[in-house]
């Protein structure tokens, strides 16, 4: 099935990690270097502000939410009055700009990072130069805040889910153009790295599962979100308005496709407000964590 996108937000710069959360879609904007809120009929708010830019979000099993700082390569814990301290830093382990994750049922957070300065790739490529990308190490941060190594040698981990039954761990490599999926052992280590699904041209970003074993992926090479099955079958398709970045399942009855869109990423998403949050109805609601 393919099917276009309704615009529900305008006026975002870059919008990151958008989650369903009690009545509400929760996101990070880069470059407002504020993580908001909208309703299903598109009243936005700001919920906190974060100087080295939000990026995954998430919530601890006591309610206290969770936020991936950026540039600073720290996770930020939001206390009852509102007060963000840190909760643990990444720095040991993010080898650049950390990005979105997923938090599980204990409170574990598995956090992403860039690996490499992709603008510096980006600009030395377009100038016919010569730049790899490094790969990244995923990092576990548990409820007290240590910091662990889950898994090395990954291309750009970005968007994460966990299953219903909380065993399996799927990340979506962008560079890497597939979907890895992990064991989760009781202590939340991993193991078992597996290919879930090759994304072929798509780029994998933020992604979101379905009650069917599904995952949607927001594909930044085109304007559209992709409903893949295990071993890489599209099985349904949404055209947006511009590149997709992030999308969550959402809703009062899990059906809606959140997708945050925007013209560019990194330093051109600072200079004009062309983020969107782009919503469609889907049939099969949402399902595991975030």
């Amino acid at each position: 099935m393919v099917q276009q996108s309704n615009t529900l937000v305008e006026g975002l710069y870059f919008g990151e990690g958008p989650r369903w959360r009690d009545g509400k879609l929760y996101f990070s904007d880069f470059n407002d270097h504020a993580v908001k809120s909208t309703t299903s009929e598109g009243s936005t708010a700001i919920v906190c502000t974060v100087p080295n830019q939000p990026s995954g979000l998430g919530w601890l099993p006591d309610g206290r939410m969770l936020i991936v700082s950026m540039i600073d390569r720290k996770l930020l814990r939001r206390e009852a009055d509102g007060r963000l301290v840190e909760h643990a830093d990444l720095s040991g382990i993010a080898t650049y700009h950390c990005n979105d994750m997923v938090v599980d049922a204990a409170g574990r957070a598995y956090v992403g990072n860039f690996g490499f300065d992709l603008e510096a790739v980006t600009r030395a490529r377009a100038a016919g130069e010569e730049a790899e990308m490094s790969t990244a190490t995923l990092a576990r941060v548990d409820p007290d805040g240590s910091v662990h190594v889950a898994a090395p040698d990954m291309e750009f981990p970005n968007g994460s889910v966990v299953t219903p039954d909380g065993k399996t761990l799927i990340v979506a490599e962008t560079m890497g153009r597939r979907l890895t999926a992990f064991t989760i052992a009781a202590d939340g280590s991993l193991s078992g790295r597996r290919v879930w699904a090759e994304t072929g041209a798509a780029l994998p970003d933020g992604i979101c599962l379905d009650a069917e074993g599904c995952i949607w992926i927001a594909n930044p090479a085109a304007p559209e979100c992709l409903r893949i099955r295990e071993g890489g079958e599209v099985a349904d398709r949404v055209e947006t308005t511009q590149p997709a970045y992030a999308c969550m399942l959402g809703g009062g009855d899990g059906k809606t496709l959140f997708i945050l869109t925007a013209k560019a990423s990194g330093e051109a998403a600072a200079r004009e407000r062309t983020g969107k949050v782009e919503v469609a109805q889907v049939d099969i609601p949402h399902a595991g964590l975030p």
